[in-house]
């Protein structure tokens, strides 16, 4: 309800950041040697193992490659390598991040993510984060109602104390499940009028 939110979470990719994955793909299918759609096809069939840490990158790529019906790159880098090209900031959105904690609501961040994306992260040393809940840290993927507990566990807070942030409209439908608040995200502008739907100053003091 309006007026009680002391929490709101954002998604990573897609919403802090651009989606990476479509760069992401482009840059490994050059190392690769295949086509773009091919590698897009081989993806999801070992990308929720990876996700969840159930595998490493190495078997990842062995999977991959076995999937296409290349020869075995046991690479452990690529990963990295190609998620490093694609990051990049939503600016905006990490501005209304830094506005809403200096408003004094918490910010949590929950995203469907990899080992090697996660290293990543923790070198930018972002600061704005009063928790964050990885999926390969965590065994489970969005939109499993567990990881969505542990989010709102780590913050100290309620369900219908949190709004949750995410460009893919099943993990908002994970959310709501959860009992968390969410927006499914378009844009920034229509982000800032929700948010302002549910009481919350998105403004700096």
């Amino acid at each position: 309800m309006p007026g009680l939110i002391k929490a709101i979470i954002f998604d990573w990719g897609g919403v802090l950041v651009e989606d990476p994955i479509p760069q992401m793909i482009e840059y490994c299918s050059k190392i690769l040697k295949v086509g773009k759609e091919e590698l897009e096809k081989a993806l999801p069939e070992s990308r929720p193992d990876f996700e969840r840490g159930a595998i490493s990158e190495e078997v990842f790529w062995k999977r991959i490659c076995r999937s296409l019906s290349i020869p075995d790159q046991s690479m452990n880098s690529l990963w990295s390598h190609s998620f490093e090209s694609a990051y990049k900031e939503n600016r905006e959105m990490f501005s209304l991040a830094s506005s809403l904690r200096q408003n004094g609501y918490k910010i949590g961040l929950l995203s469907n993510t990899e080992v090697p994306a996660v290293e990543y992260f923790r070198e930018k040393g972002y600061e704005i984060f009063d928790a964050t809940v990885f999926s390969c840290l965590e065994g489970m993927r969005k939109p499993e109602k567990g990881i969505y507990d542990i989010a709102l566990d780590k913050l100290g807070v309620r369900p219908e104390e949190a709004i949750f942030i995410d460009d893919k409209e099943a993990n908002v439908k994970g959310a709501e499940r959860a009992g968390i608040n969410a927006i499914l995200f378009r844009d920034p502008g229509q982000v800032k009028r929700e948010l302002s739907a549910f009481m919350v100053k998105t403004v700096s003091p």
